[in-house]
C-alpha cells in the first residue's frame, strides 16, 4: 500500500482555499482549478457554519465573519467533486461534524487545524473514522501537542504509524515574520513522535517552505490564491498564486535532486574519472633507499596517486627494511620489504 502522506514530487503539497472565497462559490470553483492546475496532491477547504463554529453570544462578530463565507452542503460537494475527477484529492478541515456525513466519501486525508489541536471532541469523532491525519499545532506548546497525539493515539491505534499521522509546524497569525516560523520544531517533532513531519506555512512569499523541505518537511500546507492585489482578507496575503507554486515546485525538485541518497557510497561519476585513485594517496619513497634500509617517517612520505600500498597501510611499513634499492616517488608493493 502507498503512502498516503507521500505527495508525487516528493512532500504531499496541500493548496489551502480555505476561506479565500470568502462566501462567493463561483469564486472557490475558479481558485479550484486554478489549483488543479498547478498539480498539487491535494486541494483543501474548510467546511462550516457559523453557528456550528463560533458562539452568537460570546464572539458575535466572528460569528458574522464564518456565516458570510459559509458555503453549502452542494457547493462543497460540487468542489470535491471537481477536484477528484481531476485524479487530484480533496480534503477539509471539518470544523462542523455533521458535516462529516455526507462529505467523508470525499476525504482520503483528514485535517485538523491548529485552533482545534485542544478540541477533544473534534479530535476524537475524526479518529473514530480511522483515515490518515494531518494536525496543525499553532498556538501550542510542545506539551499540548504530545498530549493530542497521545489522545489520538489512544482513540485509535492506527495512528501510531506514521503513514497515517503527520504533525506539522505553524504558527496562527497571517502573516508572521520569518523568525516566527520556527522550522526547527519539525526535528523535534520527528525526534518526539516518530510520526510523518511537515509545515503549515503563514509566511509571506515560498522561501520558508522551500528550507522545510531542505529541513526534511514530508507534507506542506500553504495558502492559495489567484492574486493578492486588492485583497483585503488576510489569508490572500499569505497565499501563494498558481506561478507562485509552480516555481515551489520546481524548487522543490531541485532540492529533491541535490539532497540524493542518505546512503554514503562514491558516486558513479567519481569511480568513472578514476577519482579514488587520482585523488586519494599511496606510500612512497620520499628519496632513495637503499636494501637492507628501515622504513621510517624520513624516508617515506604519501603521495597521489593511490598506487601500490594504500597510505591507510602507512604505519604497517615503518620499521620494516627493504630488500631491493627504491627510488624516490616509485611505486611500492608489500613484496618489496621483508
Amino acid at each position: 500500500m502507498s503512502n498516503p502522506l507521500k505527495g508525487k514530487h516528493g512532500p504531499l503539497l496541500i493548496a489551502e482555499i480555505g476561506g479565500n472565497h470568502e462566501g462567493d462559490f463561483e469564486y472557490a470553483k475558479r481558485l479550484t482549478q486554478l489549483a488543479i492546475d498547478c498539480d498539487v496532491d491535494m486541494v483543501k477547504f474548510q467546511i462550516y457554519t457559523g453557528d456550528s463554529l463560533v458562539s452568537r453570544l460570546e464572539s458575535p462578530q466572528r460569528n458574522a465573519h464564518f456565516k458570510k463565507f459559509e458555503l453549502a452542503q452542494e457547493q462543497h460537494l460540487e468542489l470535491a467533486k471537481m477536484v477528484t475527477d481531476a485524479g487530484l484529492r480533496y480534503t477539509s478541515s471539518v470544523w462542523d461534524l455533521s458535516a462529516m456525513d455526507w462529505i467523508d466519501a470525499y476525504i482520503p486525508v483528514y485535517k485538523i487545524g491548529s485552533g482545534d489541536l485542544t478540541a477533544y471532541p473534534v479530535l476524537r469523532e475524526t479518529a473514530h473514522l480511522g483515515k490518515p491525519l494531518i494536525v496543525s499545532t499553532g498556538l501550542s506548546t510542545e506539551a499540548e501537542v504530545m498530549d493530542a497525539v497521545n489522545f489520538i493515539q489512544g482513540v485509535n491505534p492506527i495512528y501510531k504509524k506514521p503513514e497515517m499521522l503527520a504533525v506539522l509546524q505553524c504558527t496562527s497569525m497571517y502573516p508572521i515574520n520569518p523568525g516566527d516560523a520556527h522550522l526547527n520544531v519539525m526535528q523535534r517533532y520527528r525526534e518526539l513522535t516518530g510520526l510523518t513531519i511537515g509545515y503549515s506555512d503563514h509566511t509571506e512569499g515560498s522561501a520558508a517552505l522551500n528550507y522545510a523541505v531542505a529541513m526534511g518537511a514530508e507534507v506542506l500546507e500553504f495558502h492559495f490564491t489567484d492574486t493578492r492585489a486588492g485583497k483585503v482578507f488576510r489569508d490572500h496575503k499569505v497565499s501563494l498564486t498558481p506561478e507562485e507554486v509552480k516555481s515551489l515546485i520546481k524548487e522543490i525538485k531541485a532540492i529533491k535532486t541535490l539532497q540524493g541518497s542518505a546512503q554514503k557510497v562514491p558516486t558513479q561519476i567519481e569511480l568513472d574519472n578514476g577519482h579514488e585513485l587520482s585523488f586519494r594517496r599511496a606510500v612512497y619513497p620520499a628519496k632513495p633507499i637503499k636494501a637492507g634500509e628501515t622504513l621510517n617517517d624520513e624516508n617515506l612520505t604519501v603521495l597521489r596517486p593511490n598506487h601500490g600500498i594504500d597510505a591507510r597501510d602507512y604505519d604497517k611499513l615503518i620499521g620494516k627494511k627493504a630488500l631491493v634499492d627504491l627510488e624516490a616517488h616509485q611505486k611500492l608493493s608489500f613484496d618489496m620489504f621483508e
